[in-house]
């Protein structure tokens, strides 16, 4: 809802002498000379909600629409005068409250435009709806705030139901990724129940990543979001693990230089390990890893130490003193990529969650989602 400036043009006529030189006269004489001033209106504003809008969901916003102006204020408090902190969207379309609105409350917005020509001020009062009794769908945000994290780290949402394809742009909506430095980025839905957002290229190391996945009261088809979560995580040194099925040897590489050189034994022939690049999801000191319920007698129930996941189909990085003689010369595991207790020790103190890990030369295709193969699709191809 654009607005326009309308201007007044008032010609004012005055009488200025000119002396004028030419053949056979001196004297001055008088002319006619225009002068023009314009007169600049005030910005247009229109706000919403509607003044008396009721059963409004919590996660409302205050729609803003200006025109020959912008937003200099948005003042929103509720029927006791407690101010709601917000901000504008990037984009200015609205001011987002920096928390969800309490059911079955009363709210006043007052919103103030300002351009060349003064300022417009709208207010708006509306009624949130009382706490629903359907269901809420759980989220989940995987960073912790005060954490450093790698720099392929994606930000992750997850869903524990499914989000509705005509429900997901809305849910988008409310991600919120704020990098100091500024890099830009984009979400992608890897199935119904997983959102995850990455930068074109790493991130660059010390960055600070603030998120907000605001989705307390937003509606999602007949259910609603079940809580706010926020983090503000930091992005550490530059550190790369590269894996080459040819040669059985991993390579880590910390800024631009390779500091280790890691004889591995990747998955067997029956087992192969998946080539692509994924992303250190969680460590664990020490683990078992149990087979038993999916593959039966064919199954094994193990302690493993230092083990590091990559996939959700259960390839880890981890010590396997068992395959010490394997490691740098034939493929022996379930689809981990082994090595020996030492250097799973040294690699163990060494790692980030979030740092990049790419494998080579396997048969097996790292499959999308299958982790969090953000970075496993170039950028193109991650945005389409």
């Amino acid at each position: 809802m654009g607005t326009r400036l309308q201007s007044a043009m008032a010609a004012l006529i005055t009488l200025i002498p000119l002396a004028v030189v030419g053949c056979g006269t001196s004297e001055p004489r008088q002319v006619a000379v225009a002068l023009t001033s314009a007169v600049v209106e005030a910005p247009t504003l229109e706000i919403t909600p509607a003044a008396g809008a009721a059963g409004l969901p919590a996660s409302t916003e205050i729609g803003t629409t200006v025109g020959d102006g912008s937003i200099a204020e948005v003042l929103l408090v509720d029927a006791a005068g407690t101010r709601i902190g917000g901000g504008l969207r990037e984009d200015g379309t609205s001011w987002v409250p920096e928390r969800a609105l309490d059911y079955d409350r009363s709210y006043t917005a007052t919103v103030t435009a300002s351009g060349a020509g003064g300022t417009t001020t709208q207010t708006t009062t509306f009624t949130t709806m009382a706490k629903p009794t359907g269901s809420r769908i759980g989220t989940s945000l995987y960073l912790t705030t005060g954490r450093t994290y790698g720099v392929a780290m994606p930000v992750v949402v997850t869903f524990k139901a499914d989000i509705p394809a005509e429900a997901r742009a809305q849910v988008q909506r409310r991600l919120f990724v704020h990098s100091e430095p500024a890099q830009s980025g984009a979400w992608r839905w890897f199935g119904a129940r997983s959102v995850l957002y990455r930068p074109e290229s790493y991130w660059k190391p010390g960055t600070t990543i603030t998120v907000r996945a605001a989705l307390s009261g937003l509606p999602i088809g007949k259910r609603f979001g079940d809580t706010d979560r926020a983090a503000t995580v930091s992005i550490g040194r530059d550190l790369h693990i590269d894996v080459n099925n040819a040669t059985k040897r991993m390579s880590v590489i910390q800024d631009g230089q390779v500091i280790k050189t890691i004889p591995v034994s990747l998955g067997k022939a029956s087992t192969p390990s998946s080539s692509g690049t994924t992303v250190i999801i969680s460590k664990f000191k020490s683990t078992i890893f149990d087979t038993t319920q999916t593959d039966g007698p064919d199954g094994y129930r193990i302690q493993v130490s230092n083990a590091q996941r990559l996939t959700w189909g259960g390839e880890f990085i981890h010590s396997a003193p068992w395959s010490v003689g394997d490691q740098g010369r034939r493929n022996v595991s379930h689809g981990c990529i082994n090595v020996s207790p030492s250097n799973a020790s040294w690699l163990f103190g060494k790692t980030l969650i979030g740092d990049p890990v790419t494998t080579r030369g396997t048969r097996r295709k790292l499959a999308a989602g299958n982790g969090w193969t953000v970075w496993n699709m170039s950028w193109p191809e991650y945005i389409s």
